[in-house]
């Protein structure tokens, strides 16, 4: 109930802001391609402010610390394994930051190559061999040295822009027809507006299909990467340590996409952002 408020608070809020903005820049929303300028400045803007945003926000719905200063062997080894991983990719060496949880997981966040983050759990750092540990920082590095933040959040954006366009145009649509010739006729604009946030719904729906198809596709890319900076045996062997465990992942919605492991409570696996397991497992397999 907290997520559908914050989401109908959310478009009610850009409906207005839509408005005030576009009529500053002299911006006619009633024609087409008016709305469009609208919908891609919001589609595309709010998805790289998060993307921009992306490290402060981990750091802080996580927890994350990060490593200025090795205190122990461990966070000198978590270091030194990062600064030579990515040496080889070719990226600038990432902030690195460990955060407290049971759960067995890393992630890599950042609008730039050579100013990302890449934070590991506590309990990876308890629970796997240093062996395992190596191959999910080369997979979280993998997708930093690829640019799989800033690909997702620019595939997110153009969606988004869509959601928006499409939904306001189904919607005028459909108030046009139901005013017909009758004066006073029509949605208006509390039935526009609610019109509006259920196609926002449906179509958001589809677009979130393809944007979890893309981190899917990407997931298998990040293996293989790891695989070559480290070695095939490597990832399997984290991999099947992560398939030991059924512990759900605690990372928040924000940075998952790019976890090593999946987030339980997909609707069903075309909502989900990482393969299963055991597809995984096979696809690193084929590599030997």
């Amino acid at each position: 109930m907290l997520r559908i408020g914050l989401f109908l608070a959310t478009n009610l809020a850009i409906l207005i802001l839509m408005g005030i903005v576009m009529s500053v820049l002299g911006v006619d929303t009633r024609s087409t391609s008016g709305l469009l300028v609208m919908a891609a400045m919001f589609g595309m803007g709010g998805s790289f402010i998060s993307l921009a945003m992306s490290k402060w926000i981990a750091k802080k719905s996580t927890g994350a610390r990060v490593i200025e200063q090795p205190g122990n062997a461990t966070e000198k080894w978590l270091v030194e394994t990062v600064q030579r991983m990515a040496k080889d990719a070719e990226i600038g060496m990432p902030e690195v930051a460990i955060y407290d949880s049971p759960d067995m997981n890393a992630f890599a966040t950042g609008m730039k190559k050579h100013d990302a983050l890449v934070a590991v759990s506590t309990g990876l750092l308890q629970n796997m061999s240093r062996d395992e540990a190596e191959a999910v920082l080369a997979h979280e590095i993998t997708h930093v040295a690829c640019g799989d933040m800033v690909t997702l959040s620019l595939i997110q954006g153009v969606l988004n822009t869509f959601v928006i366009f499409l939904s306001r145009i189904a919607a005028g649509i459909l108030d046009n027809v139901l005013s017909g010739d009758e004066e006073g006729g029509g949605l208006g604009f509390m039935g526009y507006m609610a019109v509006t946030i259920v196609l926002e719904l449906v179509f958001g729906l589809f677009a979130s299909i393809i944007v979890m198809w893309f981190s899917r596709k990407r997931e298998f890319t990040a293996d293989k990467g790891a695989a070559y900076l480290t070695s095939s045996e490597k990832m399997v062997g984290a991999l099947r340590r992560l398939q030991a465990h059924h512990e759900p992942s605690h990372l928040p919605d924000q940075v998952a996409a790019f976890g090593i492991r999946p987030k339980e409570g997909g609707m069903a696996k075309f909502f989900r952002s990482h393969p299963p397991l055991e597809e995984r497992i096979a696809a690193l397999q084929q590599l030997k």
